[in-house]
């Protein structure tokens, strides 16, 4: 069970997410708070698993929260939520320490994907982001430019070290379609192995070393 402590300061965004972790057995949501600092005395209270964090509150923020929460605790894994796909406060929400970035705009499976995997210890950036992260880092981007979105959440998946098949599981595809995405995604990123693959991925900030 992935203990989860919702911070937003709107009621009716919190009551939603709650609504759908709750139908979900693998989560539970252990408490809530709609500011930053009643984010840090929830966390220090609560210890979750994972914070669920929207960067954009009143007062004191998400983003300085974030901060606070893990320079006392740098084993808090924070998942940052903003209303906005863009790249700025992605990258600062992520030099802060937060283990994934996810928009309000994306689906709901992909909040419930997010919270499992930075339970899991994992980063989790959705596909359209971490390309644009990629780009946005100059050198390479040209290659990572060419990689569609499905083969850019195959590329990272890949470059985080799940296996074929748990990709497939993941996104629903199936083994060899994934083997597809994974040649064509050597093949444009000019990379031969796992390992090529992994450094290329770092170095763009799409997993960590």
């Amino acid at each position: 069970m992935i203990r989860v402590l919702l911070v937003d300061d709107h009621a009716v965004v919190r009551t939603g997410f709650r609504l759908l972790l709750q139908a979900h057995p693998e989560t539970s949501v252990v408490g809530e708070a709609d500011s930053g600092e009643s984010a840090c005395q929830r966390y220090l209270e609560l210890t979750p698993d994972v914070v669920v964090m929207d960067l954009a509150m009143p007062g004191m923020g998400g983003l300085e929260a974030l901060r606070r929460i893990r320079a006392h605790h740098p084993q808090a894994r924070v998942l940052a939520l903003s209303a906005h796909d863009d790249i700025t406060p992605a990258r600062r929400a992520l030099k802060e320490g937060a283990r994934g970035f996810l928009s309000k705009r994306s689906a709901p499976e992909a909040l419930l994907e997010a919270i499992s995997t930075v339970a899991a210890g994992q980063r989790y950036i959705d596909a359209a982001l971490a390309q644009k992260l990629a780009l946005d880092e100059g050198d390479g981007g040209s290659a990572v430019e060419r990689l569609s979105e499905r083969e850019v959440e195959v590329f990272v998946r890949l470059a985080g070290g799940a296996s074929v098949q748990r990709i497939a599981d993941d996104l629903k595809l199936s083994a060899s379609t994934v083997g597809t995405h994974l040649y064509n995604i050597k093949q444009k990123l000019g990379a031969s192995n796992q390992s090529e693959l992994t450094l290329i991925a770092i170095r763009h900030g799409l997993i960590e070393a």
